[in-house]
Parts: structure tokens; sequence; C-alpha cells
């Protein structure tokens, strides 16, 4: 068996009884509820929408929880889609559904034809992505099927034209026996004036060959897809958000670790024809990383947007500012080429002098806004206080915001929590609310799905649903600038860069 990244968790296990929900197939709406007071001094609750939760009754799987959203808008409207009936050991019973077409004010949801529960192909499905493509018109959700084995088979799109109406999945690649592909991740070139304009993007990984990082194209609004090219010094990670400038040039931040030394770090590359080729890579940053008490499954896998003007903002979670590295911060560099990187800063969520941890960023920026005057807006989980264990931990969703290009940022706000940790999925990697989360922002205000950890009812395992800020969260900025000063003293027994490792399936 290949050794695992360091941060991989395994949680503790109980039974659960199957969800009792009949399957819904057709859509159904959700108005959201009136806007939190913004008036109130955060940290403060946000007023939550539930806009889905996990009507699968299959016995293979945990009910009812739904995990690992991405969230992206065109216009007016919002995709959001996710896991429902999440398996220990990878996948989920189908990917669902949520879309708005007026700005957040009201939402339809429902579920692919994916798997054999929902009337499609595929035993599995997982690590679901929401993209549009300008050109042809067409609203794209990408995701990982995997079979019975928990391996991953094949990359897939649905196509939708209107986000209500979904086709069933094309195949973007499907792994030849004995492969295992992982981490899909797919985007469009929306700008007119690109010479690629149309083209979209997927990057996966192939955790068979070392977390060989591959790259696919299709110019027809994702009905076929070339054969997928590596980058051309073959680099190995996993979990790239493939950007596209406003010239076409596509920058892909990920995840990314040296299969012989072992050494691990957030990476780069780039393509400035369309994806006939791609470049080397080139090292963002190290990673350094605090593990947490609490059994989350939790990695450093960054978050990525680019502002208008084309240049690109990554996050991750990482403790390097902290002396010892007790626990971690949300950290960022911008890039301008996507091949060098500005020194990665501390985006300033309380203090370094505290517990709190911070993980599984999400980030977005204004469409229109760059430079000085671009407007950020950052979701992301956080333990208030990392110490503690699987009984005592709590789990809160918090919200910060920049409306000057990442230099400071407002006061952190609380979205949701605290959760009680058994009261989350728990797989192989550990308790999963995801691997990731997507943020959108739309007419000014911030929208993220996130998964939340409820009281259970009835026959229920669990109650993990899907659920959003109502009316989403403003972008207002604040004063609090970015910490630049690092600690370069972590304690033993906490994970940082280099340090031996090797791939880990994140599906």
């Amino acid at each position: 068996m290949a050794p695992h990244w360091p941060w991989a968790r395994k949680a503790r296990i109980t039974g659960i009884a199957a969800g009792m929900f009949a399957l819904v197939t057709a859509a159904g709406v959700v108005a959201a509820s009136p806007p939190a007071d913004a008036a109130g001094s955060p940290p403060r609750p946000a007023r939550l929408t539930e806009v889905s939760s996990d009507p699968f009754t299959n016995p293979s799987s945990y009910h009812a929880t739904q995990v690992e959203p991405d969230t992206y808008a065109a216009g007016s409207t919002i995709v959001g889609a996710f896991q429902s009936g999440r398996f220990f050991d990878g996948g989920a019973s189908d990917i669902g559904w949520v879309t708005s077409l007026d700005a957040g004010r009201h939402w339809h949801r429902g579920f692919l034809p994916d798997t054999v529960y929902s009337g499609g192909p595929y035993a599995r499905i997982s690590d679901p992505v929401a993209a549009y493509d300008l050109r042809h018109h067409t609203w794209l959700i990408s995701g990982l099927t995997v079979n019975d084995l928990a391996v991953g088979t094949d990359v897939t799109v649905n196509r939708s034209s209107d986000g209500l109406h979904w086709s069933r999945p094309v195949t973007v690649f499907h792994v030849p026996s004995g492969g295992f592909v992982d981490k899909d991740w797919t985007t469009c070139d929306n700008s007119r004036s690109s010479p690629h304009f149309g083209n979209c993007y997927a990057e996966f990984d192939l955790p068979s060959q070392n977390e060989l990082l591959q790259m696919s194209v299709s110019t027809d609004g994702g009905r076929t897809w070339s054969s997928p090219k590596p980058t051309a010094d073959m680099a190995h990670g996993l979990g790239g958000q493939p950007l596209v400038q406003p010239g076409g040039r596509v920058v892909v931040p990920y995840e990314g670790f040296d299969p012989v030394s072992g050494a691990q770090y957030i990476g780069s590359f780039v393509s400035a024809n369309g994806g006939a080729t791609w470049s080397a890579h080139h090292v963002v940053s190290p990673i350094s990383m605090a593990l947490d008490g609490g059994a989350i499954r939790n990695s450093p896998l960054p978050s990525a947007q680019e502002d208008a003007a084309g240049r690109v903002y990554v996050v991750w979670n990482d403790c390097r500012f902290r002396p010892g590295c007790p626990s971690n911060d949300i950290v960022l560099s911008t890039s301008a080429s996507g091949t060098t990187w500005t020194p990665t800063v501390r985006v300033p969520i309380g203090s370094v002098a505290g517990n709190a941890d911070h993980m599984i960023p999400g980030i977005d920026i204004q469409p229109g806004t760059s430079g000085p005057a671009a407007k950020v807006a950052l979701y992301y989980y956080y333990y208030p206080n990392n110490i503690c264990d699987l009984e005592t931990c709590r789990l809160d969703v918090g919200y910060i915001s920049s409306v000057n290009g990442g230099r400071t940022w407002s006061a952190p706000a609380r979205v949701a929590g605290p959760m009680l940790l058994g009261r989350i999925a728990p797989t192989s990697g550990g308790l999963m609310v995801g691997d990731y989360i997507g943020t959108a922002i739309v007419s000014g205000r911030a929208f993220a799905l996130f998964a939340t950890g409820l009281p259970a009812a009835g026959h229920k395992g669990f109650n993990e649903p899907m659920e959003l800020a109502a009316h989403g969260e403003p972008v207002t900025g604040g004063p609090n600038a970015v910490q630049s000063a690092v600690s370069r003293a972590p304690a033993a027994g906490h994970v940082t860069s280099p340090t031996p490792a090797g791939p880990l399936t994140r599906f």
C-alpha cells in the first residue's frame, strides 16, 4: 500500500441506520429567509438557509449526509454541486445540485442522473465542481466516478443550458484497467478577447502513477474532450484549480509533492496555447501544516481565483506564522503570470496567540474588480479552540473579506456552528465536511454552500445538509492588515515540508 500524506486521518466510526427518505427526482424550490443583520459586530452567526438534504436510502453509505460543495456564479445565476450519501471509503450515492436564477433569493434543487441510485450507470460519484461556458451557454458539473472497490474510474461532466435540466454524464477520461483517477476540477475560458474563448479545461490526477497531474480540453461545450496531457516535467500532485486569464493564458495552482524527496508544496503550471502544451511546474510556496486533534478530513488543498486583470490569488491552510506550529491560518499568495508569486502572507483571522485552527478555505473575487480595488471574499472552516479531541472539538464556518486586493481585511464573522464532530460523516480520511468549498460573489454578496452537522432525527444516522448564509455575506473589507513575519520553528510532531510522504487519494 502506498504511504499517505502525513495529515491523513482515520476516524472512529459507529454503525448508523440508513436514511428513510424517498428519492426526489424533480427539482424543488427553496426560498431564502431574510438576510442577516449586517449592522451587528462580528463574530456573529448568520441566518442560514437549508437548500438541500440527502434523500437516499441505500444501506451502503451514510445518510443523511451531504458534503464537499462547490459554488460558481455567472451573472445572477448561481450553481452549487455536492456529494449526497457519503460512503466511508470513497464517493457518494449521487451528486446533488442547487441553482438560483435570481442572485440567491430562491433556490431550485435536484440530483444528477449519474449513479444507479438516480437512474445512472455508476456505482458511486464524488468530487463535484461547477463551471460555466459562456461561448456555448452551457453549465457543467464535473465529477469523479467510483466503483464498488472504491477506485476512481472516470472523470465525467453533466451539461445544462439553464442550470436546471442536466444531461446524463459525458466521459472526460476513462482510466485504463489497473489505473486510478482522482481530484477533478473544471473551468472555462469566458473572455471574449481570448483566442481560446470557449475552451474548457479539466484537471485531474492519476494516483496509480504517483499522482501524475493531467489536463484535458473541450472546445464544444463539454460534449467531447481531448486526450489528457501532463506538464512538461511530469509534475505530481492533486487538487489543481485551473483559471483562465483575459488573454487566454491558463494558470493551474495545485497541491504538489516531489515523489523522490517527499517535499510538499503549493505549485502552479501554465499553458499559453489553449492547452496544446503545459509548462513545467513552479513552486508557489513550501507547505507547513499542523495536525488537528479532532480528526477532520483536511489537507492544504489550495483554493484559487483571479481578479478582472488576471492576477491569480491562491489560499491554503498553513502554520508557518505561529511559533511552534500549533495550528493553522489561512495564507495567501498572488501572481500576475502564474510563474512567479508574491511572498506568502497571513490573512488576519484573529491573533496568532490564540488557539484557533483554520482550514478548507474557499475564495472568490468580485467580477469587474482588480488590483488595489479587488474585492475578495473568503469562507473557511475553523476550530475556535484546537486544544481538543474528537469529543470536545467544535467546528464553525467563518467568513472574512477585503476591498483592496487582500491588503487589509474585515473582522472575521462566524457564519455557522458550533458543530459537534460526532454529527459529521466519517470517512477513511477523517470526518468529512469536504476537501474543499467554493465561494461565489453575486451582486456584491458572497455565497458559499457548506455542510453543517446538525442533530439527527428519526431513523437517520446523521443530519448533515447543505446550508448557506441567507442572501450571502457582504464584501465590506476592513482595517486589519495581513501578516508577513513568519515563525520558522515548528514543533516536533507537526507536519512541515519537506517531509517524507507519498500520494493520498482524496475523493
